[in-house]
C-alpha cells in the first residue's frame, strides 16, 4: 500500500509532461486539416477582390497568394485611391491576420528603361515594362524568346510612357541574349538598344553582329560592348597570293585591331588587295602583344612572293617562296633579332624563284618621286636614277627598289622611256607588270598628255604594251571667269601672308594657301593673279640683300681657273682690286708695301633692294613650281608695295 502511494506521488509531477505528446498531435492534425481548408477559403476570396481591379479586356493588376492566414500583395494600381480601396477589401475578408507586400501606383517613366540579364537559372526581367499590357500576358508573349528550357522571371514593374512596337522589341532583344553567356544583359532605354556581355562562341559572335544590323523600325544602337568568345586554338595566319594580295585568316582580338592590321596589310599588299576573313576572338596567349605579332607577320609576309607566316600556339612560322635572293637572310635576321615578345621561332621552309610577274612602280606626287618593286642589277637602278635626277627639281627622290631575277627584256631601255614621260605629268604612276605598263596621271596641259600618251606607246619594243590614261583639269574646267574670281577672293580672304622682318623665304605656313591657290589656277585656265609684296613695320630692322634660294645644288659659278689652279697647286695671281681697298679704308698689308697700286675710282653703290618685289617674286616663283603657267601669275612692277599689316596681295589682273 505505502508502495503503491509512493509510486503516484514520484509519477504526479510528470503527468503534464506525458502529455504534451498528444497535445502535439492532436494541433498537428488540426492543422494539417483546417489549414488548406482555411486557405482555400481565403483564397477564393481574395480571388474575387483581385478579379474585380480589372478592367474590361485586361487582366487584374492585383495579385494575391495566401500563406495560411497571411496575404502576400503585389501589382501597380492605377492610382492610390484604387490601391486604398484593395486594401480595405481584403483586410474586411474573415480570418486574414496580416496583408504582406507592397502595391505599387502606376507612373510615368522618362526614360522607360527595360532590363534582361542572363542568369544560370534563366533571364531575370527588371526595370519596367507597359503599363497597358499585363504582365502575364507580356511574360506569355516574351517567353518562347529565351529559348527552351529557359525561364523568364518578370519583377519589372508597371509603367507610362512605352516607346512603340516595345513587345516587339523586347522580343527582339531577348533573341540576342541567347547568344550571350550568363552575366550578359540587354537593355531598352526608351527606342535605344543596348547590349553587353561576352558571346557563347564565334558563330554565335557572327550572328549576334549580323542580327544587330537589322533592328527593328524605329529603334537604334546604343552602347554595345561584347566580348569574343574564347577559343583554345588561337591563330593569326597571312597567306600572300600568286598575284600579290594577301589575306587574314585566324582570328584578331578586337574591332579595332582588325581596322589597324588591314590598314597595314593593304600597304604591305603589292596590289592594295586584302581578303579578311579573321574571326574575333579571345584566347591569346598571355604576353603576346596582338598589334606587334600582327606587324611582325605582316613584315615577314611583305618578304615573301607566295606562302604563309602562321602563329600558332604562340609560335611563328613561314612556308613558301621567298621574295628574292636578298629576302631569306632578311627573314633569318628578324626571326632571330626581332621577334616580339611572347612569341618563338616556329618552322621556316622557304625556296626561291625568278618573279612572275616582275613588278616596278614609279609614283609621281606633290612632293616626291617613289620607285618601288625589283630591278634586275645595280646598273640598271642608277642609270633610272640618272634619268630621273636632273628633271626633278624640290621633289625627293625615294628608291625603295629591290634586286630580283626574272626582269622581261628592254626592261632597261623601257624604264628610262617611261621615267622621263612621268617627269612630265604633274602627277601621276607608271606600273610595269612583266612587259605590260600602265601609266596614269594628270598633266597640266592637255597637248603635253597627248603627247605623252603619243611618245610612250611608240617607244614600245616588240612584245611590249603601254596603257596610258592622263587627265588635264584645263580640259574638264567649266568654271566662268567670274566664279574663278570669287573663289579665288574667297581663299585669300583673311588668310595674310606676312614675311618676318628683312626675310624673303617663305614661310610653312603659307602653303597650304598657295598649294590651294595654284590648284584654282588650273581649274581655272583663264584666271591671271597679280602678286604684290609687302613692307616691314616702321622700327624693323633692315633687310639684308635677298639671297635666292634654290632645292637644287650646282657648282656652275665656280672659276673654272681657280678651280684647276687648286687641282694643280697652284694660287691664282692677287687681285688688285684688295690693296686698293684695303688702303682706302686705311689698312695696309707688309707684303705688300713695295707694290706700287695706282688707285682707281670706286664704283657706284649698288641700290638699296626692292625687299617688297622681292617678296612677290618668291610668291609667284613657288606658284610656278606649283604648277602654274608662266602667264597665269606676275609680281607687280617695283614701287608699288602694300603695308606690312595686309600681307602679300594676290588679286585677279586682266
Amino acid at each position: 500500500m505505502f508502495a503503491a502511494s509512493a509510486l503516484r506521488d514520484r509519477c504526479r509531477p510528470l503527468g503534464w509532461a506525458v502529455g504534451l505528446p498528444g497535445l502535439a498531435l492532436i494541433l498537428g492534425l488540426s492543422a494539417a486539416w483546417f489549414t488548406p481548408r482555411l486557405e482555400a477559403q481565403l483564397g477564393a476570396e481574395v480571388e474575387a477582390v483581385a478579379r474585380a481591379t480589372a478592367t474590361p479586356g485586361a487582366e487584374p493588376w492585383l495579385r494575391v497568394s495566401v500563406e495560411g492566414r497571411d496575404l502576400r500583395v503585389t501589382g501597380e494600381a492605377p492610382d492610390a485611391a484604387a490601391r486604398d480601396a484593395a486594401y480595405r477589401r481584403l483586410a474586411a475578408i474573415d480570418g486574414v491576420r496580416h496583408i504582406v507586400g507592397p502595391v505599387g501606383v502606376v507612373e510615368l517613366a522618362s526614360p522607360f528603361v527595360w532590363i534582361a540579364t542572363r542568369g544560370r537559372d534563366g533571364v531575370e526581367v527588371t526595370g519596367v515594362r507597359p503599363a497597358e499590357i499585363g504582365a502575364s500576358a507580356l511574360a506569355e508573349q516574351l517567353t518562347p524568346a529565351v529559348g527552351p528550357g529557359t525561364a523568364l522571371h518578370d519583377h519589372a514593374r508597371a509603367a507610362l510612357g512605352a516607346p512603340p512596337d516595345f513587345t516587339e522589341a523586347a522580343i527582339y532583344a531577348l533573341a540576342r541574349l541567347r547568344a550571350l553567356a550568363p552575366g550578359s544583359r540587354v537593355m531598352l532605354e526608351d527606342m535605344r538598344l543596348s547590349i553587353v556581355g561576352e558571346a557563347i562562341s564565334l558563330a554565335d559572335d557572327e550572328a549576334l553582329r549580323t542580327a544587330l544590323a537589322d533592328l527593328p523600325t524605329g529603334y537604334g544602337l546604343g552602347r554595345v560592348e561584347i566580348l569574343p568568345a574564347v577559343v583554345p586554338d588561337f591563330r593569326f595566319v597571312v597567306s600572300r597570293e600568286p598575284g600579290g594580295g594577301l589575306t587574314l585568316s585566324g582570328h584578331v582580338v578586337s574591332d579595332a585591331a582588325r581596322v589597324e592590321i588591314r590598314t597595314q596589310a593593304a600597304q604591305a599588299s603589292e596590289t592594295g588587295q586584302v581578303e579578311d576573313r579573321m574571326r574575333r576572338a579571345r584566347g591569346l596567349p598571355p604576353g603576346v602583344d596582338a598589334a606587334a605579332m600582327a606587324r611582325f607577320a605582316l613584315k615577314l609576309a611583305a618578304l615573301m612572293q607566295e606562302g604563309s607566316v602562321s602563329v600558332i600556339d604562340a609560335q611563328i612560322s613561314l612556308n613558301g617562296v621567298a621574295l628574292d635572293a636578298q629576302a631569306i637572310p632578311e627573314i633569318e635576321g628578324l626571326l632571330r633579332e626581332g621577334v616580339p615578345a611572347g612569341l618563338s621561332r616556329g618552322g621556316v621552309a622557304l625556296s626561291t624563284r625568278p618573279l612572275s610577274p616582275y613588278r616596278i612602280l614609279l609614283r609621281r606626287d606633290g612632293d616626291a618621286v617613289t620607285l618601288s618593286g625589283h630591278l634586275p642589277d645595280a646598273d640598271v637602278r642608277e642609270a633610272l636614277l640618272g634619268t630621273l635626277r636632273p628633271r626633278l627639281f624640290r621633289e625627293r627622290l625615294i628608291d625603295r627598289t629591290r634586286l630580283g631575277e626574272g626582269a622581261p627584256p628592254d626592261l632597261a631601255r623601257v624604264l628610262r622611256t617611261t621615267a622621263t614621260a612621268l617627269t612630265l605629268l604633274a602627277r601621276g604612276e607608271a606600273r610595269f607588270a612583266d612587259r605590260a605598263i600602265t601609266l596614269k596621271g594628270e598633266s597640266l596641259y592637255p597637248q603635253a598628255g597627248r603627247r605623252v600618251s603619243d611618245d610612250l606607246s611608240a617607244a614600245m619594243p616588240p612584245g611590249w604594251t603601254a596603257e596610258v590614261s592622263v587627265s588635264s583639269p584645263d580640259a574638264v574646267s567649266a568654271w566662268t571667269p567670274e566664279r574663278c574670281a570669287a573663289a579665288l577672293e574667297t581663299r585669300v580672304t583673311g588668310q595674310g601672308l606676312i614675311f618676318p622682318p628683312g626675310s624673303t623665304t617663305l614661310m610653312p605656313a603659307f602653303y597650304p594657301l598657295l598649294d590651294g591657290i595654284a590648284a584654282l589656277g588650273k581649274t581655272c585656265p583663264t584666271l591671271r593673279l597679280a602678286v604684290t609684296g609687302h613692307l616691314d613695320p616702321s622700327g624693323a630692322s633692315a633687310a639684308p640683300k635677298p639671297v635666292v634660294e634654290t632645292a637644287v645644288e650646282s657648282t656652275a659659278s665656280l672659276d673654272p681657273a681657280k678651280e684647276a689652279g687648286k687641282a694643280s697647286g697652284r694660287v691664282p695671281a692677287r687681285s688688285s682690286v684688295a690693296p686698293a681697298a684695303e688702303k682706302a679704308s686705311g689698312r695696309s698689308n707688309p707684303k705688300d708695301k713695295a707694290v706700287k697700286v695706282e688707285a682707281k675710282p670706286a664704283a657706284p653703290p649698288e641700290p638699296a633692294p626692292d625687299l617688297a618685289q622681292s617678296r612677290a617674286l618668291a610668291i609667284v616663283e613657288y606658284l610656278l613650281q606649283a604648277g602654274l603657267r608662266p602667264e597665269q601669275v606676275a609680281a607687280v612692277p617695283a614701287g608699288t608695295p602694300r603695308p606690312a599689316s595686309q600681307g602679300v596681295g594676290i588679286a585677279p589682273r586682266a
